[in-house]
């Protein structure tokens, strides 16, 4: 299994010999504004795509874990093609379906695509009202014959979801998406460095892939902040953090 970051929550998957893009996000950056009721007015994205050989415009498969623009841009719909297979969760694929895909799948539970097994998971984009305007969002986990399971968090919070997700499947990578993201009032609505060292203890025998950060507004805790919390915390070398473009290669231990 090789998984890179792009940028953001985009991630590039080579697994069970298939090209696998995760919640694409191609617009240039400070196209748009800063998200609304966040604590600053820099606009997004604050940094542009990596200069990386991946041709990640051209995947087998595509994953989007929930519509909100930071993980499905309408640069990502223009570019990609039309009949690229593509994972969802329910009440999503309208939004695929509108804007001109012909290969859209809402997981319910349970998918296979060639050799490669996904389930998706639920989360919590956040706590009380605000975790409810967020919406729904999901995770996907994917399993292959000689590939580590593996874990894509998506936008949530550390709650039962996913420590029912870990529990159930056992992942060997779990990717989570952190950055603290919030509003001027309220909680946190990903992941903050508690629940980043919740999952590695949750997991420790997983290869933990913490992502998600300086690149949207409302994104507070920085790469550098998360590394010192964990540091603080004695988890400092037991989770990675990925430069933009930066990749992963990982072997199954089953």
């Amino acid at each position: 299994m090789k998984i890179q970051l792009i940028r953001h929550a985009t991630l590039w998957l080579e697994y069970g010999n298939l090209n696998i893009l995760v919640d694409p996000m191609f617009m240039d950056p400070e196209v748009m504004p800063a998200f609304p009721d966040t604590p600053n007015d820099l606009r997004n994205p604050r940094v542009p795509l990596p200069e990386t050989e991946t041709d990640y415009t051209n995947p087998d498969l595509v994953i989007v874990t929930h519509t909100h623009v930071d993980h499905w841009d309408a640069a990502a719909a223009e570019q990609l093609r039309k009949d690229v297979p593509l994972l969802c969760q329910p009440g999503d694929e309208n939004v695929f379906i509108e804007a001109g895909f012909t290969n859209v799948t809402a997981v319910d539970e349970k998918h296979e695509y060639h050799s490669v097994r996904f389930a998706r998971t639920a989360g919590q984009h956040g706590t009380g009202e605000i975790g409810e305007r967020m919406g729904k969002v999901s995770g996907f986990v994917l399993e292959a014959d000689g590939e580590p399971g593996s874990y894509i968090a998506g936008d949530t919070i550390w709650c039962d979801e996913p420590a029912e997700a870990i529990r159930r499947y056992q992942p060997e990578v779990i990717v989570v998406n952190a950055g603290g993201a919030r509003f001027t009032h309220g909680d946190p609505i990903t992941m903050d460095g508690s629940d980043v060292a919740a999952v590695k203890r949750q997991a420790p025998g997983a290869h933990v892939i913490a992502v998600h950060m300086d690149a949207i507004n409302h994104c507070m805790m920085s790469r550098t902040d998360l590394s010192s919390y964990l540091a603080s915390e004695q988890l400092h070398e037991q989770v990675l953090i990925p430069r933009d473009g930066e990749s992963f290669v990982f072997d199954s231990k089953l």
